[in-house]
């Protein structure tokens, strides 16, 4: 569910090349190297978080990803005086590198903490997707500056380069598409998933108020949902997310319209027979009706039956319902795997 925007490098055409910074082309192509770099080694952080199921890893490509910036960082800052002077492009790029490392430190911390509790609730992951969303567009606009300060200088020195952009930064692209689309769905799956779970723990505390609350709710959801998924088109002639997403719409829909009714009935009738049973306990055997015993012992083989009814719908759905989760969790991971380009 990570996803992180990363810079997309130009490709330079140079018409020559010195070994000091006697040139402007020496000294953008210096700069535009060590940027290089750092593609490289982001995109490896990328391809990690899309393609590793392994923390560590993830985690050890950030860490080198990290080093790779504060080394990068330094070598350019270590320019004395820019370009005869001329200093923007190479600040504008230690300025973007200096908002990259504190993304990887201070900003990756605060939203892997806010990931680690934004499954508590529906505004808990919103807000963790939006604060997420809000740190990738900061890094978009710091690399927009660094770009268009490269191409502010590139035009200053009339120098020749080509817009055309690099197979990394294609690949960059992609990827933080194939996310962006991923988190769409994801948002209309972990809704009803959500409300769902909050109407087992109802179920499980029998709390009819709470539940038919919660059946209602995810009822709602379920149908705002497949009507939202008509909307989005295939990605790439791709419909395996679309179609998981709506399997597991149609189960909640089910769910709340079949599932709960059978499961607010047997409370309600096991609550009527547990009242009946504690009345009929509390009297003497000799003041005990024929009556009441013919109506309790009628009551106890129907409450068997219900039993039975009960935990045979309840297997059922448990079952429809992993099914429902797990499809749109493999076609999900498949989706990210198929889609974002490997190194």
């Amino acid at each position: 569910m990570k996803k992180f925007l990363l810079m997309a490098l130009l490709t330079i055409t140079l018409s020559s090349f010195a070994q000091e910074f006697k040139t402007p082309v020496e000294y953008l192509t210096y700069i535009n190297k060590e940027q290089g770099l750092i593609s490289k080694s982001t995109w490896k952080y990328t391809s990690a978080v899309a393609h590793s199921k392994s923390a560590r890893r993830i985690d050890n490509t950030r860490k080198q990803l990290l080093k790779s910036i504060q080394t990068a960082k330094k070598k350019i800052g270590d320019i004395k005086n820019g370009y005869k002077g001329d200093v923007e492009y190479q600040n504008q790029v230690i300025q973007y590198f200096d908002f990259c490392e504190k993304n990887l430190n201070e900003e990756y911390d605060k939203i892997i903490n806010m990931q680690e509790v934004a499954e508590q609730s529906y505004d808990a992951m919103e807000a963790y997707l939006l604060a997420r969303d809000l740190v990738n567009e900061k890094l978009d606009l710091e690399n927009e500056k660094a770009k268009n300060a490269f191409h502010a200088f590139a035009l200053k020195y009339n120098i020749t380069i080509s817009d055309e952009e690099s197979e990394l930064g294609k690949k960059i692209k992609i990827s933080n598409e194939v996310f962006d689309y991923h988190t769409v769905l994801y948002l209309v799956f972990f809704k009803v998933n959500f409300t769902d779970a909050t109407l087992s723990k109802a179920i499980e505390s029998k709390d009819l108020a709470t539940i038919q609350q919660n059946a209602n709710t995810l009822k709602q959801y379920a149908e705002e949902g497949l009507e939202k998924i008509k909307t989005i088109q295939p990605y790439k002639s791709d419909s395996s997310l679309i179609l998981a997403t709506k399997k597991a719409l149609e189960f909640y829909k089910k769910e709340a319209e079949l599932y709960v009714p059978k499961i607010t009935e047997f409370l309600m009738f096991n609550d009527k027979f547990e009242n009946a049973k504690k009345t009929l306990e509390s009297k003497s055997q000799k003041d005990r009706t024929k009556e009441e015993i013919d109506n309790y012992n009628v009551m106890v083989k129907q409450v068997n039956k219900e039993i039975e009814n009960y935990n045979k719908a309840n297997n059922l759905n448990f079952q429809d319902k992993q099914n429902a989760v797990n499809n749109w969790n493999v076609v999900a991971e498949n989706f990210i795997s198929k889609h974002v380009p490997v190194d």
